[in-house]
């Protein structure tokens, strides 16, 4: 049979009121108290009742975290760093996915909110007026998306946008092409203010596309109609897709056209030739957006919004190399 909270008093000796608090607000608890009552409790295989431990803290120590699509390898890492830092905090996160529609993503939203103490919104499709609305209820942290008000998660993937197309410029090539991602994409705005903001090149940006392999391959044709060295692709996916793409017209890379991708993601390390591209901090990301997130999950209503970027760095590896002659 289970040990239940009266097992537990008794074997502390406490009352049953202390062994509540030292689980529901542990900060009213003397501290030796406390790691006796935690120690017997242990010892016990002890666990609170979550539901009965809601009403009396109106916590659910539960946290909601939304994805625009969980197939994409960007975003498992981010999702698994998440759920284990909470983990170090009693919390659980429950996943959700959006397919890349802001309807879902909406529904999504106002569904999680009635369940859960706090929302991690990664990549949102929606508009900041809707992300302003829908968070009234709980407190929300962003990830990839700059809101004024609310706790935002950047990855600076402006730095990294420059740090790919300086490092194109270095082998020669002037006339380079942004794949850009989808419509109202933060992160795709971002690489455009960013590539704009080189000197010396003739830049193309073509888009919208869908942030997928076939997205990239998709993109081939208007890549060559283009008449580009180098390509910047919104993402991986993108950039394998494209690199796909250019190969069924034989097209080579680096031969002929230069291509960087956006991620890290593993099998950009597995396509031939290996891909050039830049490095997204995602596991720090998300332990960041829950440790911001229980912070304003603590602080109620005198939470002041938190910022946090988070560098990022080009890693060079096959995929890129010197202009055509």
């Amino acid at each position: 049979m289970a040990a239940t909270i009266r097992d537990v008093a008794q074997a502390s000796g406490v009352h049953v009121s202390t062994v509540s608090r030292t689980f529901s607000a542990p900060h009213l608890v003397n501290p030796e108290t406390r790691n006796r009552v935690l120690a017997v409790a242990e010892d016990l295989g002890y666990r609170p009742n979550r539901a009965a431990r809601a009403l009396t803290t109106g916590r659910t120590h539960n946290l909601g975290l939304i994805v625009a699509d969980i197939s994409n390898p960007f975003f498992p890492p981010l999702i698994k760093a998440a759920q284990a830092h909470a983990r170090l905090r009693d919390y659980h996160v429950f996943v959700a996915d959006t397919d890349e529609d802001p309807q879902v993503e909406e529904e999504l939203i106002q569904t999680l909110t009635k369940q859960v103490d706090g929302v991690l919104l990664c990549s949102p499709r929606l508009s900041n007026r809707a992300i302003e609305k829908l968070s009234e209820d709980v407190p929300f942290v962003v990830v990839n998306r700059r809101l004024k008000g609310m706790s935002t998660v950047l990855m600076d993937v402006g730095l990294g946008a420059r740090l790919a197309i300086e490092h194109l410029t270095a082998l020669g090539h002037r006339r380079i092409a942004l794949l850009a991602g989808p419509a109202g994409s933060w992160t795709s705005r971002e690489m455009s203010d960013a590539a704009r903001a080189v000197a010396g090149i003739d830049l193309a940006i073509l888009g919208p596309n869908s942030p997928t392999e076939h997205g990239g391959l998709a993109a081939a044709e208007a890549v060559l109609a283009a008449d580009v060295t180098a390509v910047l692709a919104y993402n991986d996916l993108m950039a394998i897709g494209l690199v796909e793409g250019l190969d069924e017209r034989g097209i080579e890379v680096p031969g002929r056209i230069s291509v960087v991708g956006v991620d890290d993601i593993v099998s950009g390390r597995l396509t031939r030739p290996k891909l050039t591209t830049v490095a997204m901090p995602t596991e720090a990301a998300g332990r960041t957006a829950v440790d911001l997130l229980l912070q304003l999950v603590g602080a109620g209503q005198t939470a002041t919004p938190a910022l946090a970027t988070l560098a990022t760095h080009l890693i060079i590896r096959d995929s890129t190399g010197p202009v055509p002659p």
